[in-house]
């Protein structure tokens, strides 16, 4: 029985077909990813601007509000903190580290909530639950162990707001977190030499646990609204002047 011959032009057809069906799914794969991120709602782009609340002092951004929320958190325990470190610090390097947290705080608890209250925002009235645990650590604490955790606390929670006191001076836009920013800069260094000062710090101990924190969570709602009142545990008088400079 003879083989049937090949019908003319099935193979040019058949090869070219082959080639526009895989011409066709690479241009959907190409295409695809490109209309799946233009159809996202919360791309980067998009989540940063709906973040941004326009005031006029200039754009208002969540980094920023949880930033104005941490320098207010600070002065709720650190205040309280070197008032006790006068009290109880063994050493005049530890009372004089005191001193400088109760200045240092004082001042800048005045500036956040005139910022705050120029932008519209609430600010906490006491510390979260971590600060309120090293309140109870350093209360429960004598003689030199005290100098030491008061020393190693305080410097720990300095160095995590320093990081983002450099973040916020270096990308805000608004006038007011701007200046709060330079001078929590200031505050926060001389509160972190002064308690190197004291000779206590373990800087070992210290470069570990930066490392296994990393960087600190955003604050709980930044932007929630709740009226101004001053905190129910203590004073906090208005600042006349920035803080004395290390050593004096």
């Amino acid at each position: 029985m003879r083989p049937r011959p090949p019908v003319k032009g099935r193979g040019i057809f058949s090869g070219t077909g082959i080639i526009v069906t895989g011409l066709a799914a690479t241009l959907v794969a190409l295409l695809f990813p490109l209309w799946s991120y233009e159809n996202q709602s919360n791309n980067g782009v998009d989540v940063l601007n709906a973040e941004v609340v326009a005031t006029q002092y200039g754009p208002l951004s969540e980094l920023d509000r949880e930033f104005i929320t941490k320098v207010r958190l600070a002065g709720l325990w650190e205040l309280p903190a070197g008032q006790q470190a006068q009290q109880k610090g063994t050493t005049a390097a530890v009372r004089t580290a005191g001193q400088h947290l109760v200045e240092g705080h004082t001042f800048l608890d005045a500036r956040v909530r005139d910022v705050a209250s120029k932008l519209g925002l609430g600010l906490p009235n006491e510390p979260n639950d971590q600060q309120k645990g090293w309140l109870a650590e350093l209360n429960a604490a004598q003689g030199v162990d005290y100098d030491r955790k008061f020393a190693n606390i305080l410097r720990l929670a300095h160095g995590r707001v320093f990081s983002v006191v450099a973040q916020v001076r270096a990308v805000t836009q608004n006038s007011l977190v701007r200046a709060l920013a330079d001078d929590a800069n200031t505050t926060v260094l001389d509160h972190i030499r002064i308690l190197e000062d004291t000779g206590y710090v373990d800087f070992d101990a210290l470069a570990r646990d930066m490392a296994a924190t990393g960087t600190p969570a955003p604050a709980a709602d930044p932007g929630t609204v709740v009226p101004l009142t001053p905190s129910p545990t203590f004073t906090l008088p208005p600042a006349a002047a920035s803080p004395a400079p290390t050593g004096s």
